[in-house]
């Protein structure tokens, strides 16, 4: 299911990272219990360009660094129309689904946990979302990078269709 993205190069952007959760795991051995950590951290530059990334170690500072270095080699381009999406979009990833719809100007973010973090962090001023299935902060996150690598630009969206109306007189051509 990866598809393949292109790589933006995140030399001449300003980048800034959050960290959104830290998993303690313990695995239990023979002398106790081993403790690791997995970090979520979600990056961006608040113009448009975000990537989420999870790093796993046995110390939690490492695996936040991990976790950003693997954010800033996932990033995408999320189109806008303004400061919102350009049309609403519906997503599923693993049992997490999350449901993206575009706001009218200051409406700001309304949106909760991890999917937040994701959309400010990509710069996304105004929208309305919604976490449906499972509350699973990885999979809700993933599923909202998901959501905004599959939107399409403000001129490629599918727009109301407009008909001609044949004036009287005119013949209408089928």
């Amino acid at each position: 299911m990866k598809q393949q993205i292109n790589k933006i190069d995140t030399t001449e952007l300003e980048l800034n990272d959050k960290l959104i959760y830290v998993n303690r795991v313990a695995k239990v051995v023979k002398g106790g219990k081993r403790l690791s950590f997995s970090a979520l951290v979600v990056t961006g530059d608040s113009n448009g360009h975000v990537g989420i990334g999870l790093g796993k170690a046995n110390e939690v500072p490492t695996a936040i660094s991990k976790g950003g270095n693997v954010a800033r080699k996932n990033l995408i381009k999320i189109p806008m129309a303004g400061a919102t999406i350009p049309h609403p979009i519906e997503v599923k990833y693993g049992a997490s689904r999350v449901l993206l719809k575009p706001a009218s100007p200051g409406t700001g973010v309304i949106a909760g946990g991890s999917i937040r973090a994701v959309l400010e962090a990509g710069g996304v001023k105004d929208i309305i979302t919604k976490s449906l299935g499972s509350s699973n902060r990885i999979n809700a996150a993933r599923a909202t990078v998901l959501a905004l690598s599959q939107l399409k630009t403000p001129k490629a969206a599918p727009a109301k269709a407009v008909t001609h109306v044949a004036e009287p007189g005119e013949a209408s051509g089928g």
